[in-house]
């Protein structure tokens, strides 16, 4: 289709997924307003793309900005689930707001160069750390709103029931402008009195929740089936997601199909998160570990929304990451001995699938979307996926936010 009208910025000889021919992309008013051939100068400001591959900008739906980057304050924690949250236990104590900014403003921008327009951040609320962490977010999510959308969840990491205050603490931070509500329901004495209270709470303000759920690799018990019931009894659905959910790697085929089905008619949305449940899970079992991460390409496939997220990023929960959601799809992709045929599927696993679970509306490369878009190093989703091909530029809005020039080999 040829298009003569007038747009803020076009976006020149792209490649868009499901076309052979090379597009143009009008951008006005911050949203995408034509896809095909688009008449020389009808664009107030043109960007040659150069015949490489345009893709939604990356949706991070699960991380922790507040305990980023503290590897060089505790890399003795001594490994395992309990040792990392005792080891970030002890140090929120001593937290400021400043502190955790700096933290997360250098998490943030590391995302952004990788290509992360949208973010869900899981903030820890509790006595010890009060809403110091939380204070940092609202910052960040004001400072770099030109580049990425933050918002804020906040949640009880070492338990509710067990840990006066800490629901006060919560109800606070809603009403001072957190996003949503997340659970741990593992670490509580009462896990199930931790599940009812936040569905309380999250009527009571009218928000989304997302919990940290059955993160081991031992499928005898779990709290999945009682999240789905609370979802459906609350009427939910559509807005409570899981993360982790290792487990789901453990089961017999006829109890995971049970669960994938109970999924689907709840409206519970999973989230893996390959670095930590891969490092975390099964250290018992040493090189023989299995793979501990929810196989979320095949919820998918049957009805279920789902995400593949970054989690930790350099602390004692994952001493790894660059925040390259393009390397976590990769790495899910790999464990799960995905090849070419599924990368497309993986892909938007951290764009279109990842902004459905957030209810972003109108995400993609649609007519009328969002103009979050990103131009790759490379001419193809397999090539992009495959090779880990870096995103060269972005845009957020239509306002281009962050440039990312290719190495260049200097020949003697």
């Amino acid at each position: 289709m040829s298009f003569q009208e007038s747009f803020d910025l076009v976006l020149r000889d792209v490649r868009v997924k499901g076309c052979a021919a090379l597009q143009d992309i009008g951008v006005t008013n911050g949203r995408i307003a034509a896809i095909g051939q688009i008449a020389t100068g009808a664009g107030r400001k043109d960007e040659a793309v150069g015949g490489r591959l345009v893709l939604p900008g990356f949706v991070d739906t699960h991380v922790h900005l507040d305990k980023s980057c503290l590897l060089c304050r505790c890399s003795d924690a001594g490994g395992g689930l309990k040792g990392a949250i005792a080891a970030v236990a002890r140090l929120k104590r001593d937290y400021t707001v400043e502190d955790v900014y700096a933290r997360g403003a250098r998490t943030i921008e590391m995302a952004i160069g990788k290509g992360t327009m949208h973010m869900r951040t899981h903030v820890e609320v509790d006595p010890r750390v009060g809403l110091r962490s939380f204070e940092a977010m609202k910052r960040l999510r004001q400072d770099y709103a030109f580049a990425l959308d933050l918002s804020i969840c906040v949640f009880p990491q070492e338990g509710l029931t067990n840990d006066p205050g800490t629901e006060e603490l919560l109800e606070q931070a809603l009403v001072e402008g957190a996003d949503l509500l997340g659970g741990c329901p593992y670490t509580d004495s009462d896990p199930s009195g931790q599940m009812e209270r936040l569905f309380a709470l999250a009527a009571r303000h009218d928000v989304d929740l997302d919990f940290h759920l059955d993160f081991d690799l031992d499928p005898s018990w779990g709290h999945l089936e009682e999240i789905c019931d609370r979802t459906e009894k609350a009427g939910w659905g559509g807005r409570v997601a899981v993360g982790h959910v290792t487990k789901l790697a453990t089961m017999n085929e006829a109890i995971f199909e049970r669960r994938v089905a109970r999924l689907s008619q709840a409206g519970v949305a999973v989230t893996a998160l390959p670095s930590t449940d891969l490092y975390l899970n099964g250290r018992e079992a040493g090189f023989r570990a299995v793979r501990g991460i929810a196989p979320v390409h095949i919820l998918k496939d049957q009805g279920v929304t789902a995400s593949i997220a970054s989690n930790n990023i350099l602390n004692p929960f994952t001493p790894f990451g660059d925040c390259s959601l393009l390397r976590m799809a990769n790495l899910y992709a790999n464990v799960m001995h995905l090849g070419p045929e599924d990368f497309a599927a993986c892909l938007d696993l951290v764009s279109e699938d990842a902004a459905r679970l957030m209810r972003i509306d109108g995400y993609g490369l649609v007519v009328g979307a969002m103009a979050d878009l990103l131009v790759m190093e490379g001419e193809d989703e397999t090539e992009v996926f495959g090779g880990l091909g870096e995103p060269v530029m972005g845009f957020k809005r239509g306002r281009k936010s962050f440039v990312r020039p290719a190495a260049t080999v200097l020949r003697p």
